[in-house]
């Protein structure tokens, strides 16, 4: 019996992390990409190959795309697409930082069906699949029932907290991650309350995420409050909330249109 989507998945990120995890304290190579000066290591693209090397020798006929992988446009004639961040978090993992993640997730006609968001450092394991929860460990995660942004403890860099975004800028309790999959992990759980970010958002940083949230019992959109679909030909979102319903609607209620 063919194993599920699912269950390749978290094998594939259980192997990911034995490559990852080998270039801990070693030589890196790091190096930075011209289109935006962000980092990439051998560690990014070995754990990418094997990625590839896995998922795609098991499903074939899905589409693939990846941080690390030069996107030839093939993906968007499949029905089921691998969307992947081989390391989420690549400048806390270059640091030594524990809040790196491997971000893995499979789009079916633009929705995500199963996800997983692998933190080896932490021992912590998300996974989701549609229509049937989101645990971790194994655990069944619930988002939090805080329903204003007063009261809330978020997940944000501090420019979203610009007055430029807000009718009135908010006055609440903020943290920070430099993994967008495990922000999204944090507020599934319910050890936060929201995550946003006004910054445009890639979709293999916050595909495996979204359906962690959505499972879990959260809302996830755009800035706009518009709902995510992925496997886009420009497979960039604008901006991210995400909140359980009732704080969902208190943030998108707060913030100033764009021009």
């Amino acid at each position: 019996m063919q194993e599920s989507d699912l269950a390749l998945l978290i094998r594939a990120a259980q192997t990911a992390a034995e490559t990852a995890t080998r270039y801990i304290g070693g030589e890196m190579n790091v190096r930075h990409k011209a289109a935006d000066g962000s980092p990439v290591t051998d560690a990014d693209m070995a754990v990418n190959s094997v990625l590839g090397d896995i998922l795609r020798g098991a499903r074939p006929d899905y589409g693939w795309l990846s941080e690390e992988s030069a996107d030839d446009g093939a993906r968007l004639a499949a029905r089921r697409v691998f969307i992947v961040d081989p390391i989420d978090g690549t400048r806390s993992f270059i640091e030594g930082s524990e809040s790196w993640a491997h971000s893995l997730a499979v789009a079916e006609d633009g929705e995500i069906t199963a996800a997983v968001v692998y933190l080896p450092m932490r021992d912590r394991l998300y996974d989701a699949a549609l229509g049937e929860g989101a645990r971790l460990n194994g655990e069944t995660l619930r988002t939090s029932r805080v329903a204003t942004l007063e009261d809330a403890h978020v997940l944000a860099t501090r420019p979203a907290l610009d007055p430029a975004h807000w009718h009135e800028a908010p006055d609440l309790q903020r943290s920070h991650r430099p993994s967008i999959a495990y922000r999204l992990g944090l507020v599934a759980e319910g050890r936060f309350d929201a995550m946003f970010t006004f910054r445009p958002s890639w979709e293999w940083d916050i595909a495996a995420g979204a359906l962690l949230l959505s499972e879990a019992g959260a809302r996830i959109t755009d800035r706009h409050g518009a709902p995510l679909r992925f496997n886009a030909a420009t497979p960039l979102h604008q901006g991210i909330v995400a909140a359980n319903p009732a704080l969902h609607d208190d943030i998108l209620r707060r913030l100033r249109p764009l021009p």
